[in-house]
């Protein structure tokens, strides 16, 4: 065979590999690298906002990468009107589009908070689910809200509210990302978990299984005492982030809101679906130190990730961290994101079988100097780039 054929067979050879799915890197390969870093908002630098919080990430099924953000208008404060930013970027987080207002309260005194977003890989859709008046100060009743769009984040639905199926109850999304099932059972399903109010707190799922045109409510696992005020120490699961494992069954990494336990985060799981979170399956990650706040999950190629401010009392250090065995234990290694003040945070990766995207995942967080709502950063994180 001459030489050109020799190189033409062995192109031809790369190629079948890496479309089969093979990979040229294992999970106990991983040695994570802070590649490169932008901030994406800085608070009280543009206009009509105060406040730049609550920051959400997802790629969409054409593989671009949509952030958003509650952009608080007057105020830090969770109440109060807001905005909905978004920014998209199609060359995976080097460059960025303006900040687009997809979504405006108006002047409300008890506006919107985010926020869940789920990707229909299905049908190429980003939904969005947020709530409208969720402390019922000055309003009610409170209002589960979506909106959604079928071109990659360029336009959006208007608001549709969700209290028409769901009923009236006070719901918020997330923060984070919801799922589509991509494994037995219920393949396809859309899930959006979230928490309810400080006394009628919980970990509450609705679901959905025509691609966002119906949701039911789902799993629930309530906070004890229920719709009572509570004390330190009570029972009081939060803020969360569902993650499908490749068993099919939904984890859900929890804020432990009133430090029960531990100062750590809360886990529980569903086998069904989102229909149920047994109290059986519910355990607390010591290894996940947590000073109550809203975290940051993702599988990917088996390995399972995790973000959040790592200390049980202060919001600061942002660290990442990975588990091989879906959770049961994290390496020792961590990687520090930043070392200040760090609040929310949110992870996603693009799934697209090439070895390239196997190499990295991406990371959104609140950031600052003094406090953790100076800014909003998004970070790209290189799984492999330690060696």
């Amino acid at each position: 065979m001459e030489t050109g054929g020799r190189l033409a067979a062995l192109s031809l050879l790369v190629s079948a590999v890496f479309s089969a799915g093979v990979y040229t890197f294992s999970p106990d390969q991983i040695d994570p690298l802070l590649y490169e870093e932008q901030l994406l908002w800085v608070s009280g630098a543009m206009g009509q906002v105060n406040t730049y919080r609550i920051p959400l990430l997802t790629f969409t099924p054409k593989g671009s990468l949509l952030a958003f953000a509650e952009a608080r208008k007057s105020s830090a404060a969770d109440i109060g009107a807001k905005f909905i930013a978004m920014r998209g970027s199609t060359d995976k987080g080097n460059t960025w589009s303006p900040t687009a207002f997809i979504v405006d309260d108006g002047a409300q005194r008890d506006g919107l908070n985010l926020g869940s977003v789920v990707v229909d890989e299905e049908v190429g859709s980003v939904i969005l689910v947020y709530s409208v008046c969720f402390h019922l100060y000055n309003c009610q009743p409170s209002s589960t809200m979506m909106v959604e769009s079928r071109d990659d984040g360029l336009s959006w639905s208007q608001p549709r509210n969700l209290s028409v199926q769901l009923g009236v109850k006070n719901f918020a999304p997330g923060p984070g990302f919801g799922i589509q099932k991509r494994y037995e059972p219920a393949k396809g399903r859309l899930v959006v978990c979230g928490h309810g109010t400080l006394m009628g707190n919980g970990v509450f799922c609705i679901l959905s299984d025509d691609h966002g045109q119906k949701w039911y409510n789902g799993a629930a696992l309530k906070s004890i005492p229920y719709n009572q005020e509570k004390k330190a120490q009570d029972f009081d699961p939060d803020e969360c982030q569902p993650v499908e494992m490749t068993d099919g069954s939904i984890v859900i990494n929890v804020r432990n809101q009133n430090n029960y336990h531990c100062r750590c985060r809360i886990v529980v799981r569903s086998n069904d679906g989102g229909l149920s979170l047994p109290i059986d399956d519910l355990f607390f990650d010591y290894e996940l130190k947590d000073p109550a706040v809203a975290a940051g999950a993702l599988q990917k190629d088996g390995v399972l990730f995790f973000t959040n401010p790592s200390n049980e009392h202060s919001r600061i250090n942002m660290t990442l961290r990975w588990s091989l065995n879906d959770g049961k234990t994290w390496e020792k290694e961590a990687v520090q994101i930043w070392a200040g003040p760090s609040g929310y945070s949110s992870i996603t990766s693009l799934v697209s079988g090439s070895p390239e995207d196997q190499k990295y995942i991406y990371v959104i967080y609140e950031k600052g100097h003094k406090n953790s709502v100076e800014t909003v950063s998004f970070a790209k994180i290189h799984l492999y780039g330690g060696r």
